[in-house]
């Protein structure tokens, strides 16, 4: 878990007071499978628009839009994590993200909430072989929801998603 995600608060389940971990996540949706990502990741959310397509690029980098003068490169992260074919309507939107020096969109197919999660509710990815899990945080369940945390940061750091910042250039 990275540093930044971490933030304190008090506890109020013993006399003296306990400082317990807490992170602050997005929860979004991707098909039928409830994913988080660190809050402070995030600069906005928009609706999707319509991208300008680069050519010769992945599948799962939709193009790039002008977000008030910079140019965003727009990654579909349903593609990316091949989840089926992605269906554009009036519930998928675009988390817009800084990571790093650089603003990036994810298309993801609906935002769902902003929740606080104490850092020992969450749990390692469990090992599945062929299974990439490097991009995964680890594992919550908040209210009989299971959600999958992604770690933001490295998969938008990832060699493959550099090819963002050629397509962007």
């Amino acid at each position: 878990m990275t540093t930044n995600m971490k933030s304190l608060s008090r506890s109020r389940s013993s006399s003296p007071e306990v400082l317990v971990k807490q992170v602050e996540l997005l929860t979004f949706t991707l098909g039928a499978e409830e994913y988080a990502i660190d809050i402070l990741k995030v600069q906005e959310i928009r609706g999707y628009e319509a991208v300008t397509r680069i050519a010769n690029t992945p599948a799962f980098i939709k193009g790039v839009i002008n977000l008030r003068g910079v140019i965003v490169p727009i990654v579909d992260l349903r593609v990316k994590f091949e989840l089926g074919e992605p269906v554009y309507n009036e519930f998928t939107v675009v988390i817009i993200l800084n990571i790093g020096k650089r603003v990036i969109g994810a298309v993801v197919d609906s935002v769902s909430d902003v929740i606080s999660l104490a850092e020992g509710d969450i749990h390692p990815a469990p090992e599945f072989g062929t299974l990439d899990t490097q991009f995964l945080i680890g594992l919550a369940t908040v209210d009989e929801r299971m959600l999958i945390l992604v770690d933001i940061e490295r998969l938008m750091s990832s060699a493959e998603i550099a090819l963002v910042d050629q397509a962007a250039a």
